[in-house]
């Protein structure tokens, strides 16, 4: 791989985008290579991954300009095919992944953001559709997701005006989950970046998520996602298979048989309130 890093930390894979020196803009290149690296997680070892660019400037900058600039009308839609491609499949992949957005996240890293279950960021991140300035659509699920998280009103305005928007507001109309800023010492210098304190909190997350039984992490995803696309009579036939799917595994028998021990044990030690 040229363009894609990944390494696994315990039950965690962390995927880095690396081309920093384009700002990990998103060619054919970089697109290829995720999907082949998403294909090769192990799926028996690894709970949850996070997804981020290298650098502190950049999480994805975009789709490659200069790629795009050259396309035919037929060339320009197995591009969007091709980003749409990866992008489905990061939003269906199997177990949770986590977007640690540093600095940019326009156009296709926007878009990139949004295929991801949860989207934390640094408060230098810096969201934005500006496909319309440069004469096209978002081309990588950006009208579609983007109307799903925040709702139609804010998505059109945000892709109309081609408005770029700052971490705080994306916090607040809910495209991002929180926001993560750099530690200062009294004197109000950085003693740790806001990447740094990003990417512990992003692996503290999926620390979290990959401690918890993951047949039902599973689950919940598949059911949230596939409930999404439904109305609510299908969807919670959805959750019902899914919940029932659940049972006899071993996680929901040391789970459940773990609660009524610890349960069984503090009912023993309650004193009746006559005999205190």
């Amino acid at each position: 791989m040229e363009y894609v890093l990944y390494e696994q930390q315990d039950m965690i894979g962390i995927i880095t985008i690396n081309r920093e020196k384009a700002l990990n803009a998103l060619n054919s290149q970089v697109l290829d290579e995720l999907s082949e690296t998403f294909d090769s997680v192990d799926l028996d070892t690894v709970r949850c991954l996070i997804l981020t660019g290298a650098g502190e400037k950049s999480f994805v900058a975009g789709a490659d300009i200069g790629e795009m600039s050259t396309l035919t009308k037929a060339e320009g839609e197995a591009f969007g095919k091709k980003g749409n491609d990866v992008f489905r499949k990061i939003e269906t992949f199997p177990i949770p992944v986590i977007a640690a957005v540093n600095g940019f996240a326009l156009g296709g890293g926007c878009e990139i953001s949004m295929s991801c279950d949860i989207r934390i960021c640094s408060e230098n991140a810096m969201f934005g559709q500006p496909e319309v300035g440069l004469g096209i659509t978002p081309g990588f699920g950006g009208t579609q997701r983007l109307a799903r998280l925040v709702g139609a009103g804010m998505a059109k305005q945000m892709i109309y005006t081609a408005r770029n928007i700052k971490a705080e507001e994306a916090c607040r109309i809910g495209l991002v989950n929180e926001v993560v800023k750099a530690t200062l010492d009294e004197e109000g210098n950085v003693t740790v970046s806001a990447k740094e304190n990003l990417m512990a909190e992003a692996k503290k997350m999926a620390s979290t998520i990959a401690k918890n039984a993951p047949i039902a992490v599973r689950n919940c995803k598949k059911a949230i996602n596939d409930g999404l696309e439904t109305d609510m009579d299908k969807a919670i036939v959805i959750e019902e298979k899914l919940f029932g799917d659940c049972f006899e595994t071993e996680d929901q028998k040391a789970g459940m048989g773990n609660f009524l021990e610890k349960d069984k044990e503090k009912k023993l030690k309650v004193v009746p309130f006559k005999n205190r």
